[in-house]
């Protein structure tokens, strides 16, 4: 698989345009879908959205969506919109078991991404990309080349934040994708959901004594880390945690491991994907020189999540879970 560094999350991206609704991302110039009739709409639609300089209006819920980057994939299985989707492409990790037959009944267009003509064979009313390397347009899927083809695309909010991404941010995404299927109260209880999953960890882990966290996503000569811009960041401050790089103004970035020894965290949270193992990345850190005093490293306090967990997806929320479970193991026996 690529790596991470290949699927970036930009920070400084113009700030959210928020017309009328949620903001989301839409196609630019093309109304999409068409109408179902002359000048008519579907009801409760038409639905316009507005962001990242991009602009569509729906007049009624696409029915043959295609979706890019796993996390983007699984929010539209958790919203049940499987039959709208003409296909998918690009996972990182498994499919949670509850998503796997809704992801069976989709067709796989591509391993990673596919071509331009492989998604246009697709026949697409709707387009959704969980980082900007879906639309690479040096690879012909930009955005402006579908709009010229008629039809509109939607990238992440991750991809294009006004500020730090947190689960407020993932709710307003999940919101969007509601009003644009037209099923905002699937999308709403799928919000009480992770609401209910937060608050669960927050009344297990409040007042415990933050545990300090440096997050290991690869590299061998420096470190790619979670910054302070980043949900990352925020999911460790919910499982009880202190981010020790969040003054890292972006998502992510490299620090040298001499900075990690001297910040010295107690835990090392490993970030699980592509071809790279997580005991392989753990062995590693474990043998690396500059780090034989870090206290996480002398007692070998490691925890681990999958890569779909700690993007603005709807594994988020049981990633908190998961995190602060291996954070304060005490605090759930």
């Amino acid at each position: 698989m690529t790596s991470r560094r290949s699927l970036p999350l930009p920070l400084l991206l113009p700030a959210l345009l928020i017309t009328g609704l949620v903001a989301g991302c839409g196609g630019t110039r093309p109304a999409a879908p068409a109408p179902p009739a002359a000048g008519a709409s579907a009801a409760g639609f038409p639905v316009t959205v507005t962001n990242c300089g991009v602009t569509a209006t729906y007049h009624r819920p696409p029915r043959r969506a295609v979706t890019m980057n796993q996390h983007v994939t699984e929010i539209m299985l958790a919203l049940g919109l499987e039959k709208s989707m003409a296909g998918t492409a690009y996972l990182d990790d498994r499919i949670p078991p509850q998503y796997e037959a809704a992801y069976d009944s989709v067709t796989v267009l591509a391993e990673e991404y596919p071509s331009y003509e492989a998604l246009l064979a697709a026949e697409p009313d709707f387009v959704y990309g969980g980082f900007d390397s879906a639309f690479d347009a040096k690879e012909g899927r930009g955005r402006d080349a579908l709009a010229e083809a008629g039809i509109p695309s939607y990238l992440s909010l991750e991809a294009c934040p006004s500020g730090p991404v947190t689960m407020d941010l993932l709710e307003q995404e999940i919101r969007t994708i509601g009003r644009i299927f037209g099923v905002p109260e699937r999308a709403e209880r799928r919000i009480a959901e992770m609401r209910g999953v937060l608050a669960g960890v927050e009344e297990k882990v409040g007042g415990a004594e933050p545990v300090t966290v440096f997050v290991y996503d690869s590299g061998d000569k420096t470190a790619f880390t979670a910054g302070g811009a980043g949900i990352g960041n925020d999911m460790i401050t919910r499982a009880g945690g202190t981010n020790l790089f969040s003054d890292l103004p972006k998502a992510f970035g490299d620090v040298s491991f001499e900075q990690v020894a001297e910040r010295a965290p107690d835990v090392i949270v490993i970030y699980d994907y592509g071809d790279r193992s997580a005991a392989d990345k753990k062995k590693s850190l474990l043998a690396n020189p500059a780090l034989q005093d870090v206290p996480a490293v002398k007692e070998r306090r490691f925890a681990v999540l999958p890569l779909s967990s700690t993007v603005l997806g709807v594994r988020a929320p049981e990633g908190v879970e998961s995190l602060a479970r291996q954070l304060h193991p005490d605090r759930f026996s």
